[in-house]
């Protein structure tokens, strides 16, 4: 578990594939979303508003992080979630690193992500949805509670179409380790 927060702490993550040993990485350029920057289309308004789903942050942190295990993702064969990193993203959990925010649809849990807050920098790890719109719904909420706690940075870590569309963008490696300085404390 220490070596895994002095990665964060470095800007480093693990990655896996099945029958592969984790590697650890750092891209550059690096994937970020600065919480001020969120973007929140007309319809993804009003489905906050329609009181579709509820959110709650810390609730269900092993069912988010198992569902994000188990998701089937196109283009994406396996899951680099192996029962280790679980395990000790889940003791991170229990240490008050790890977080989760939910989705909730009619008392089931259809959406939801977890990552690692260390400063005001949080390292968003994965997301699943069962339902249209679920982990967008407790994404954007998510931001906005962390924006509310002071972080000023989300790492999302590599280029996804999704993570664009609310607003995440590419920096360069110098520029996120100078983030990474002065963010982390």
């Amino acid at each position: 578990m220490e070596r895994l927060l002095l990665a964060y702490k470095q800007g480093i993550f693990p990655w896996y594939n099945e029958d592969e040993p984790i590697a650890w990485w750092f891209p550059n350029p690096r994937f970020v979303l600065f919480p001020r920057e969120l973007k929140i289309s007309r319809s993804m308004r009003t489905v906050i508003n329609n009181g579709q789903f509820e959110f709650t942050i810390d609730k269900s942190f092993d069912e988010v992080i198992n569902n994000c295990s188990n998701v089937i993702r196109k283009d994406q064969p396996g899951t680099w979630l192996s029962p280790d990193l679980i395990k000790a993203y889940t003791h991170l959990h229990t240490q008050g690193y790890a977080h989760s925010a939910e989705a909730w649809h009619k008392g089931e849990l259809v959406g939801g992500l977890y990552g690692v807050l260390i400063g005001k920098i949080f390292f968003g790890e994965s997301m699943f949805s069962k339902k249209n719109n679920a982990s967008k719904f407790a994404f954007i909420k998510y931001v906005n509670h962390l924006q509310k706690k002071g972080v000023e940075l989300i790492d999302c870590q590599v280029y996804t179409p999704h993570l664009e569309s609310l607003g995440a963008r590419m920096i360069s490696k110098s520029d996120f380790t100078g983030l990474l300085r002065v963010l982390i404390n």
